[in-house]
Parts: C-alpha cells; sequence; structure tokens
C-alpha cells in the first residue's frame, strides 16, 4: 500500500512529499528543503523508515519546489525528473534565487523528461501522470487509484488555485487544465497540494471559488 509522509519547509511554507510502500521504495517529491536542519530532517525520517529513494521528481520547477534538489540526488544518487517544459522555469532559479535570500541554492540538472503518456513507478505502485499547465508550463500532477492519493503541487489547493503572474503562468489554462484532469478524478481522491492542508477533489468541486459550482470567475 503507498503511503505519504508530508514536511513543510522553507519561508514559502512549501510541502515536501515522501511516497513509499512495503518495498522501501520511496520517491521524493518537490524536494523544498534549504537550511541544513531542514535536510536532517528529511534524511532521517528516510534513514528511520529503512527506505530506498529511488528517484526524485519535481510537479514544477520554481524556486521554493527544487530548494533541495541538489541535496536529494547528491546524497541518495537517483534521477531527476522533469516535464521538459520546465527546463528554463529550472535554469532560472540560479539567477533569482539571490534575491530571495538562497545565495547557497545548488542547481541539480535534470537526467529524464517524463510526460502524461507515461506512468510512475514506486515500487510496487503505478501512479498516473496527469499534465496541468497554468501555474508553469510543464506542471506534472500524479494519481494513485488505488488510495486515491493525488499528489498535485500548485495547480489546485483547499480553497484556491495556484498562482498565474510568474513566467509561463496563465489564468485560464490552469483553470481548463483543473477541470479537464483533475475534475475528472474521483470526488474522494485526497489532494495534495503543494502549499497549505490537504482537500479532496469532491470539496473543491463543490466549493472552490475558482473552479467549483460556486466559481466566481
Amino acid at each position: 500500500m503507498l503511503q505519504i509522509k508530508t514536511f513543510t519547509f522553507n519561508p514559502f511554507s512549501e510541502n515536501t512529499y515522501v511516497l513509499f510502500d512495503e518495498t522501501k521504495e520511496a520517491t521524493i517529491f518537490d524536494p523544498g528543503c534549504f537550511e541544513k536542519k531542514e535536510k536532517e530532517t528529511l534524511a532521517n525520517f528516510i534513514q528511520a523508515e529503512g527506505l530506498k529513494v529511488t528517484q526524485l521528481v519535481n510537479t514544477h520547477c520554481h524556486i521554493d519546489h527544487v530548494l533541495g534538489n541538489a541535496f536529494v540526488k547528491n546524497t541518495y544518487k537517483v534521477p531527476f525528473l522533469i516535464h521538459r517544459n520546465e527546463v528554463q522555469v529550472l535554469k532560472s532559479v540560479k539567477v533569482y534565487a539571490p534575491n530571495y535570500g538562497f545565495a547557497g541554492y545548488q542547481e541539480a540538472e535534470p537526467d529524464t523528461f517524463i510526460d502524461e503518456k507515461q506512468k510512475l513507478t514506486i515500487g510496487n505502485q503505478t501512479l498516473d501522470i496527469l499534465f496541468v499547465p497554468g501555474h508553469a508550463p510543464g506542471h506534472l500532477v500524479f494519481y494513485h487509484q488505488p488510495t486515491g492519493i493525488c499528489i498535485a503541487g500548485d495547480t489546485l489547493f483547499q480553497g484556491s488555485i495556484g498562482r498565474t503572474d510568474l513566467p509561463g503562468g496563465d489564468h485560464q489554462t490552469l483553470l481548463s487544465s483543473i477541470k479537464r484532469e483533475m475534475f475528472n478524478l474521483p470526488e474522494e481522491t485526497t489532494v495534495y497540494p503543494g502549499h497549505g492542508p490537504a482537500t479532496s477533489i469532491g470539496e473543491e468541486k463543490e466549493n472552490n471559488p475558482f473552479v467549483g459550482k460556486r466559481a466566481r470567475y
């Protein structure tokens, strides 16, 4: 059975997720750990659970989601996976990171490109990959049908959606992406977003002010 562990890191209060199953193989999504203590917190959990990290995945490549990429990739010697459309987004981080107080940011190069035509494997588990651009041009969402776990990045939040005023963002594209891809998931699906608490597809379809039944936009 797929299990999930959530960490909240860095000044952006970004959610980092570790997914693993009975094989103890683990995937780290969007490592936002930057400070030494944050990196230790992540590493200590992995060690305590006896996990074997096999891959690093970014839902998208904005600064708050990539701060720990180099740490994870170098520590666990694993491949780093993103959508091809996120390459320039990732490369730009090193340019503006000092402006956000992250002068020590270390860049990590992606090893493999993934998209919605593929599946993501974690141990014995298989996750569907959804292409949900709008917040970022190559934003991916990962869905595990048996447990209803959805790693949503910065697409859909509890009562909100991802911002679209950053380079490569587009408001209408995001609205369409959420309705087309995420709102076709079962209503009981648990959405684990890039920031804030978990929610459900059913809750957001009903009440989200941007894309729900009562949308004002």
